[in-house]
């Protein structure tokens, strides 16, 4: 086996990512929890990474490397944020060294957007735009980083100029769990409607200011001509996508094109959206952005 260069670690809200890397990038051992910031608060910080740590055998010195909520202010040591206009170089800079460690440990910064008229902010999602971009962003670069709350970002010359966050996961989840939308999904299976999905895209993209309208008709079009729970999803699904596909595309689609970083369901969903609206974008997983982000990091701090 390799010799581990460093640890990694995206630290979320609710979910804790870990990996073992080597100078060459590879990943030697991995672990996963459900032990975000909120159960972390309650157990220590500390004493969840060392268990990881533990479980992996790493040795005794190895430096870690940490992005998300972990430097966030209730978090373990709060990072702070790089403002925007912000050097993606800025952010390997302004790293936070943990106190009190028996080893290196690094947590990367947010970014922040202090325009009173859209103010924004975002942690974790900085890392993803380095392994998606590299610390020299090509110029024009538009990235889409899907989640339960999206990301948009653009960025030119290693810069990231301005973003905007779009609610489109959480909102998915409350209007089908919360709303009178819930009754329309009721008992949905893994069934897919595409067309149902695309349609709902298209409706949205071309009229967001009736998205409001758009989506109680998923519920109105079922009671008067029928459709599966499942078709139901799909509708709001794409109903929300394509209102924030308006939004995003507001403006002129830059030359580089559109990065889309994302995985699994989402990365379908959303490559199907783009591809609905005649946008064509290239792709790379959102789990490989944030481990290649964390290895520029790695690289820059330790030159391991």
């Amino acid at each position: 086996m390799s010799q581990a260069a460093y640890v990694a670690v995206d630290w979320g809200t609710s979910s804790f990512r870990l990996w073992l890397v080597d100078r060459a990038g590879n990943v030697l051992e991995e672990r996963r929890s459900r032990e975000g910031m909120m159960a972390a608060g309650k157990l220590g910080f500390a004493t969840v990474l060392h268990s990881h740590l533990e479980a992996i055998g790493a040795a005794d010195g190895l430096p870690v490397v940490i992005c998300g909520m972990a430097g966030a202010r209730q978090g373990w040591v709060e990072a702070g944020y790089v403002d925007t206009p912000a050097r993606l170089a800025s952010i390997l800079k302004q790293a936070v060294a943990v106190p009190g460690q028996d080893r290196d440990i690094r947590i990367l910064p947010g970014i922040a957007q202090r325009d009173p008229e859209a103010p924004d902010v975002m942690r974790g999602e900085e890392t993803q735009l380095l392994g998606a971009l590299g610390v020299d962003a090509i110029d024009g670069a538009l990235v889409c980083m899907p989640g339960t709350h999206s990301k948009w970002v653009r960025a030119s010359g290693g810069t990231i100029e301005r973003f905007a966050t779009f609610m489109t996961g959480e909102l998915f989840d409350v209007v089908s769990r919360e709303t009178i939308l819930s009754h329309a999904v009721a008992g949905a299976d893994e069934a897919e409607d595409i067309d149902a999905f695309k349609s709902a895209v298209m409706a949205a993209f071309e009229t967001p200011a009736f998205a409001a309208n758009l989506l109680f008709q998923v519920r109105s079009g079922q009671l008067l001509y029928g459709g599966t729970p499942s078709s139901a999803r799909e509708k709001i699904s794409g109903t929300l996508i394509g209102l924030e596909l308006a939004a995003g595309l507001a403006d002129e689609a830059p030359k580089a094109g559109i990065t889309l970083a994302a995985s699994g369901r989402l990365q379908m969903l959303y490559q199907l959206a783009f591809d609905t609206v005649s946008v064509p974008v290239r792709s790379i997983g959102a789990e490989d952005a944030v481990r290649r982000g964390l290895a520029i990091a790695a690289h820059s701090i330790w030159n391991v």
